[in-house]
């Protein structure tokens, strides 16, 4: 194993647990603000009760969010320094822009939001609410800027020569809005959302199985669940639109997310598979000429193949392919478990329904592993590229590092990921044994979300 590859592992873990907490923060951003909305509104205590308690959620995820986040930074000056030097113009206006306008601003105001309850208006606090979820959702748009950037590179032009050599930005607007810019901040978000929302989901089903807590389970089950509905029709959308970008601008890493070796009329879809590279071939079950149609609109026109690709600038087809095809399944089995829920909910007979809940339980895992596989899909697609057709990943390590350094942060760096998990997950457990608070001032036209309107 060289220092590349090391490298890379290293850069793929702590990347990998650091995106286990923002898309929580993210989405349960998101529901906060439409939960402490419906309070605003309405007066009613519950909403105020399933606040309060979520509140406590995010604020755990946002702070491990942010342990995990830092070495990071230190990852690119360490490991990646020629990288660094030759982007530095370029991820300094984004990155710098997600520190100062949206780190910032969530920071600011989260102490606001979580400990501002009975201190400040009723409205004030909602303001703050807003304002840390608004930050969450810039600061990630801001990252995912500077990633899409190395995708599909524009805006900028190149200074020096050889190790001198660098990126300047030329166009500030056309590297913001670079050609995968808008289709990858909607799928992100979008996947952040169900990270959160299902977080919720599992939670509330467990009380519901648990028979605990009922009224706040079942208000937020019901409404967690048309929210994930949504999303998950919206990332459909985005799914395909984010593909035929791919399609158009890394025509390399389409073909390996999609196993195609040869450019052939009526391209078919692999539903799942196994790649054997060797052959160039995969066995599994697929769906002829359905791949050209949703690429180019026609079941005939041909999706260019790796055999139109120089071998070297082929990425590891392996697992793209299969990464992209889990992310796709765990969208099923998101899709399937909330289908179910509203019409067992409809039917009013979701809290008896405990297969189902014990299914929602487990789903909080499917967006995680969404997100990650999906992350996995578009930074080993890129391959070999550290900037897409600019900058080989080769070229972009530490000139002085080496081999025993990296190995040695790794251990260290995964030992460390191992604990803070273990701690995010016995806090939260705490906090979910512990339960929302019960308001001494709920009557019993609030104990039954499915029946509001009945008389005590």
């Amino acid at each position: 194993m060289d220092v590349v590859f090391l490298s890379r592992v290293q850069f793929a873990l702590t990347s990998g647990f650091h995106y286990i907490y923002p898309p929580l923060s993210i989405g349960l951003g998101l529901f906060l603000v439409i939960i402490e909305g419906l309070y605003i509104k309405t007066k009613d205590p519950l909403h105020k009760k399933i606040a309060q308690f979520w509140v406590k959620v995010f604020a755990l995820t946002f702070a491990l969010g942010v342990a995990t986040g830092i070495v990071q930074v230190f990852g690119f000056g360490t490991n990646w320094a020629r990288y660094s030097r030759f982007v530095g113009d370029v991820f300094g206006s984004a990155l710098g822009a997600e520190g100062i306008f949206a780190f910032f601003l969530e920071a600011g105001f989260l102490g606001v939001m979580v400990f501002g309850w009975n201190r400040v208006s009723a409205r004030v606090h909602y303001l703050a609410t807003v304002l840390v979820a608004f930050g969450a959702h810039f600061s990630a748009i801001w990252i995912v800027v500077a990633n899409s950037w190395m995708q599909t590179p524009t805006g900028y032009q190149i200074v020096g020569e050889g190790v001198e050599a660098k990126a300047v930005v030329s166009d500030f607007w056309a590297m913001i809005f670079n050609p995968s810019t808008l289709d990858r901040i909607t799928h992100v978000i979008l996947g952040c959302w169900l990270a959160g929302i299902f977080l919720v989901i599992s939670i509330s089903a467990y009380y519901l199985l648990k028979r605990k807590h009922l009224p706040f389970a079942k208000l937020c089950i019901q409404i967690a669940l048309i929210m994930a509905f949504v999303c998950l029709i919206l990332q459909l959308f985005s799914g395909d639109s984010t593909a035929k970008g791919v399609a158009k601008e890394q025509p390399s890493k389409f073909a390996a997310l999609e196993g195609v070796f040869q450019t052939t009329e009526s391209t078919p879809l692999w539903l799942f598979g196994w790649v054997d590279e060797e052959r160039q071939t995969v066995k599994g079950i697929k769906i002829p000429g359905l791949l050209s149609f949703l690429a180019h609109l026609n079941f005939k026109t041909p999706v260019q193949g790796l055999d139109q690709i120089p071998k070297d600038e082929q990425p590891p087809i392996q697992p793209v392919f299969q990464s992209y095809h889990t992310m796709i399944w765990m969208w099923g089995l998101m899709l399937l478990g909330t289908l179910f829920g509203l019409y067992k909910l409809k039917r009013k007979r979701l809290e008896n329904s405990k297969g189902l809940l014990r299914y929602l339980v487990a789903a909080v895992a499917f967006p995680q592993i969404a997100n990650q596989v999906g992350w996995m899909t578009a930074e080993i697609g890129r391959q070999p590229w550290v900037v897409y057709g600019v900058l080989r990943t080769s070229e972009g390590v530490s000139p002085m590092i080496r081999t025993s350094h990296v190995i040695g942060s790794l251990i260290m760096f995964t030992v460390i990921y191992f604990v803070l998990l273990a701690l995010f997950l016995y806090l939260l457990n705490s906090k979910i044994k512990q339960g929302p608070e019960e308001a001494e001032d709920l009557s019993p036209v609030y104990q039954d979300p499915y029946n509001r309107g009945a008389k005590p």
